[in-house]
């Protein structure tokens, strides 16, 4: 299997099934260990802290720069010195592949 990082996201418009629990749970080991499966499994959730608003900022104008490259974009929650992102797939109301790949890319942004 390729490391998710490297994978595009593929574009879900609907029509086809949410991952299972099971499923998630399987690429949730692919990503870092602070992603937890939130909504009964319906998306994956990663609370983040930083030491200012100018890091935390940073890091969510990057985390958009990635976000819009992919065309998956994350609910954030953001204020002086956290980020809290949430990825689920809309059109499906709940986990694609796409939410994984977005995950682990946002990882890498954090370990540059």
């Amino acid at each position: 299997m390729n490391d998710l990082k490297e994978r595009k996201c593929k574009p879900c418009e609907g029509g086809v099934e949410a991952f299972t629990p099971e499923a998630a749970r399987a690429l949730l080991h692919q990503v870092h260990p602070d992603w937890h499966l939130v909504e009964n499994g319906e998306a994956i959730r990663r609370e983040l802290r930083f030491r200012d608003f100018y890091r935390t900022m940073s890091f969510v104008n990057a985390l958009a720069h990635v976000a819009n490259q992919e065309d998956h974009h994350p609910d954030l929650e953001v204020g002086y010195d956290y980020c809290n992102v949430r990825f689920s797939t809309h059109a499906i109301d709940g986990l694609s592949e796409n939410d994984f790949i977005c995950a682990a890319k946002i990882d890498e942004l954090l370990r540059q």
